[in-house]
C-alpha cells in the first residue's frame, strides 16, 4: 500500500517487534516489521526507525547487529531494551553483565530540567515495565541521560541534535505507565502523526484490489468460518462485486458447534452467497493416527488445496483464470519465521509448501495481511458486521484439530523429584508431570516439553502465579502449569495417558465441552472480558479411553504475549460440573501458563 508516511520496527527476533507495530498504529502512524540486513535504500523511505528487543546479548558473537549508516540517515531513531543496548554499543558506548538484573516494575527519574521531546508530559515517578539482564555502563558520545531507575542508570539516554533516542524498558506493553505517551511522542518526532487509519486503508485496499485483479479473474475465497476469512471474503466481494468471489466453506469435521449454518445467513443478509461442503470424512481419514503438531498443520493445509481442486473440477472454473483468496493476517506471515530472527513459532496453515508456491506464481491475493486482529475487527464493523460477532474470540484455522493433543511425553522419576523439591517449600502445594506435551516458546524459540499439575488449596490466583511461572521458567522440560479445581490431592490421583484419535468421536466430545464452556462465559457476561479461551481435549485420563479437557481463558491485546485470566471460583465451578456430565471426561484442568514461556494454544 502508498502510505507517505511509515515508521520502520526493526526484529531482533524478540516477540515484541510486533506488540511495538501494532502500538503504533494504534496511535494513528503505519509501521512495518523489516530484517536488520536490508539495503540502507529501504531503511531510507521511512520517517523513523524503531530498534525492537531480542533474546540475545549485545556483547555475544553472532548476536544481531544493524549497519551504523542508519544513524547518518537523519531519520529518529528509537532503540528499544536491546535496540537501546546495540546503539549504545554501535555508537561507543558500553554494555556489560548486569549484577542485578531488572525483571518487573520500575520507577522513572527525570534528569532533565529544560523538558524533552520524547519524554513530553512526564513527571518522574512513572512506572515502567524493565526485562533485562544487561546494561549500559558508559554514554558514546553525544549522548546524554534523561531518566534513570533505581537499578537502571541510563532508563533514557538521547543525542539530540541527531534525533536518536534509546530506553531501557519495554514501553509498548500496557504495564508501562505512559508508555503511549512515549511512544505518541516519538510518532510526534517523526511527523507521521495522524497519518494511518482503518478507513483509509478500506478506501485505498479496494482501488488496489481493483488494480491487482485483472479484469478477466475471478477470486476462489476459502472461507473458514472465523473473523479474518469472513471479512477477506467481504473486503473482495466489496472491491470486484459478489459474481467474480466464490466464496467456498470446507467444513473439515473439526469445526465448533452450529458455526456453519449462522455465517451463511449473517453473509447471505448481504446479499452474499456462501458455497459450504462437507470433507468431515477426508480429513478423518488422512489424520488417522496422526499425532505431530507440525505434520498436523500441514495436511490439513494440504487437504484443504485438494478439496478446494476437487470443487474447481466440479464446478468448472478451471476455464478462466483465478486467484486463491485467504485470510492471512500480519502476525501469521512472522511467526511462520517471516524475517530472520524469528523462529518459526508454527507452520501457518496459510503458508504449508504448496500455498508458498502459488504465492511465488502470484496466484495468492490476501487483502488483509498487512493488519493486526484488533484492525481485522474494526474493518468488519466498517464493512457491516455485528460487532459481536466480530468481537468473536479467535480460532484456529486448522479448527480443533491442533486442540486434540496426540503426543505422549513420558518424564523421569529425577524431573518429578525436582519439582517436588521445590513444592516442598510452597506450603500446601504439590504437583505431578503429566505425560503429554505441549508446544511453548522460551526465549523466543519454540519448545515442547511436558505438562505440569497442581493441587487446590483454595490459595489465590497471584501465588498460583508466581509458582506455575517458577515451575515453567526454572525447570527446561516443563512448558506448561495446569491446576486441578478443587482437587486438593493430585498425587494419589492416576493420569495415565489414554491416547487420541483425531475422529469425529473426539472431535464431537471437544466440540460440546467447547460449546458447554463458551455458553457459561457468554452468560457470566465475560466473553468480551477474555481476549481467548481456547477448550483443549488431552489423551489423559484414569481408565482407558477416558479423556479430559483444559480450560485456557487468557487476557491478551494482540497475542504476542498473554496472561492466563484469573476467573471467579464459583464460575469455574459451573464449568467443571457441567464438562464433567459429558461421558467420557474424567478431568477439568484450568491452564496457569501465561505467553512467554506457552503458546496460547496448545499446539
Amino acid at each position: 500500500m502508498e502510505i507517505q508516511k511509515k515508521i520502520a520496527v526493526i526484529d531482533f527476533g524478540g516477540q515484541y517487534a510486533h506488540l511495538i507495530a501494532s502500538r503504533i498504529r494504534r496511535l494513528g502512524a503505519y509501521t512495518e516489521i523489516l530484517s536488520n540486513e536490508e539495503p540502507l535504500s529501504q531503511y531510507k523511505k521511512y520517517a523513523g526507525i524503531i530498534l525492537s528487543g531480542g533474546p540475545e546479548s549485545v556483547y555475544e558473537p553472532n548476536s544481531p547487529t544493524i549497519s551504523t549508516k542508519i544513524f547518518e540517515l537523519g531519520i529518529p531513531v528509537l532503540g528499544i531494551c536491546y535496540g537501546h543496548q546495540l546503539i549504545m554499543k554501535l555508537l561507543g558506548g558500553i554494555v556489560e553483565r548486569s549484577g542485578t538484573g531488572e525483571y518487573g516494575p520500575a520507577s522513572l527519574e527525570l534528569h532533565t530540567s529544560n523538558g524533552n521531546s520524547l519524554l513530553k508530559n512526564f513527571n518522574g515517578g512513572e512506572q515502567v515495565w524493565m526485562n533485562h539482564a544487561d546494561e549500559v555502563v558508559k554514554l558514546p558520545a553525544g549522548f546524554e541521560r534523561i531518566a534513570s531507575s533505581k537499578d537502571c542508570g541510563y532508563a533514557v539516554v538521547q543525542n539530540s541534535s541527531k534525533k536518536i533516542f534509546g530506553i531501557q524498558f519495554h514501553a509498548e506493553v500496557s504495564h508501562s505507565e505512559k508508555g503511549s505517551v512515549l511512544l505518541e511522542n516519538f510518532i510526534q518526532i517523526c511527523e507521521a502523526s495522524r497519518t494511518w487509519g482503518i478507513d483509509q486503508f478500506l478506501k485505498e485496499k479496494i482501488q488496489e484490489i481493483q488494480k491487482i485483479v485483472k479484469p478477466e479473474q475471478k477470486v476462489f475465497m476459502l472461507v473458514s468460518g472465523g473473523v479474518d476469512s469472513t471479512v477477506s471474503y467481504l473486503l473482495l466481494c466489496k472491491a470486484l462485486g459478489t459474481e467474480r468471489v466464490l466464496g467456498f466453506l470446507i467444513d473439515t469435521g473439526f469445526m465448533r458447534k452450529g458455526e456453519v449454518l449462522p455465517l451463511k445467513e449473517k453473509l447471505a443478509h448481504q446479499n452474499i452467497y456462501l458455497t459450504v461442503r462437507d470433507e468431515s470424512a477426508l480429513f478423518y481419514k488422512h489424520l488417522k493416527g496422526k499425532s505431530d503438531p507440525e505434520e498436523k498443520r500441514k495436511i490439513v493445509g494440504n487437504l484443504f488445496l485438494e478439496a478446494r481442486d476437487r470443487a474447481v473440477k466440479e464446478l468448472d472454473l478451471e476455464h478462466g483464470d483465478w486467484l486463491l483468496g485467504q485470510g492471512t493476517i500480519y502476525p501469521d506471515t512472522i511467526e511462520s519465521g517471516g524475517t530472520k530472527h524469528s523462529h518459526t513459532i508454527k507452520t501457518h496453515h496459510n503458508r504449508v509448501e504448496a500455498i508458498q508456491k502459488l504465492i511465488e506464481e502470484g496466484k495468492v491475493i490476501e487483502p488483509i495481511r498487512d493488519l493486526y486482529k484488533d484492525e481485522v475487527r474494526e474493518l468488519g464493523i466498517l464493512l457491516g458486521l455485528e460487532p459481536e460477532w466480530v468481537g468473536r474470540h479467535p480460532f484456529p484455522g486448522p479448527g480443533l484439530v491442533v486442540r486434540m493433543l496426540a503426543v505422549e511425553k513420558t518424564s523421569t522419576d529425577t524431573d518429578q523429584k525436582e519439582i517436588d523439591s521445590y513444592l516442598s517449600t510452597q506450603p500446601g502445594l504439590s504437583g505431578k508431570i503429566l505425560p503429554v506435551a505441549s508446544v511453548g516458546i522460551k526465549g523466543d524459540r519454540r519448545s515442547y516439553a511436558n505438562c505440569a499439575v497442581l493441587n487446590d488449596i483454595g490459595t489465590d490466583w497471584k501465588t498460583l502465579d508466581r509458582v506455575a511461572t517458577h515451575l515453567s521458567n526454572q525447570f527446561s522440560f516443563i512448558n506448561r502449569v495446569v491446576l486441578l479445581p478443587f482437587e486438593t490431592d493430585v498425587k494419589n490421583l492416576t493420569f495415565r495417558f489414554t491416547g487420541m484419535e483425531l475422529d469425529k468421536t473426539c472431535s464431537d466430545l471437544l466440540r460440546e465441552a467447547d460449546h458447554i464452556v463458551e455458553s457459561i462465559i457468554f452468560k457470566a457476561g465475560l466473553y468480551n472480558r477474555i481476549w481467548q479461551m481456547p477448550v483443549v481435549l488431552l489423551p489423559i485420563g484414569e481408565k482407558e479411553n477416558e479423556k479430559s479437557i483444559v480450560l485456557r481463558p487468557v487476557e491478551s491485546q494482540e497475542a504476542m504475549t498473554a496472561n492466563f485470566f484469573p476467573m471467579d471460583r464459583a464460575l469455574l465451578q459451573e464449568i467443571k460440573t457441567e464438562v464433567q456430565k459429558i461421558s467420557g471426561i474424567r478431568y477439568v484442568f484450568f491452564d496457569l501458563t501465561n505467553k512467554p514461556p506457552g503458546t496460547i494454544e496448545w499446539e
